[in-house]
């Protein structure tokens, strides 16, 4: 069995926390950041289980770039 390593952004959405796998465009969510981090990862090889493909190719992304922008608010 293969492996492969994707980012999972994390972030907090009122009382859950919202994971989102940038690379497939995958998201799940939990009540703390571990339980969030370990539905994403259910979630993507449910994906990875069921898409066909065709559809995990076009869905991928294999650069993904996370990085500080600054914008200016009136």
């Amino acid at each position: 069995m293969a492996k492969r390593t994707f980012t999972a952004a994390i972030h907090r959405e009122g009382d859950a926390y919202v994971a989102l796998c940038p690379e497939l465009d995958v998201a799940s969510q939990g009540a703390s950041v571990e339980e969030a981090r370990a539905n994403l990862r259910e979630a993507i090889e449910l994906f990875l289980e069921t898409a066909g493909p065709q559809e995990v190719a076009e869905r991928l992304h294999d650069e993904v770039y996370l990085t500080p922008l600054e914008v200016e608010i009136a």
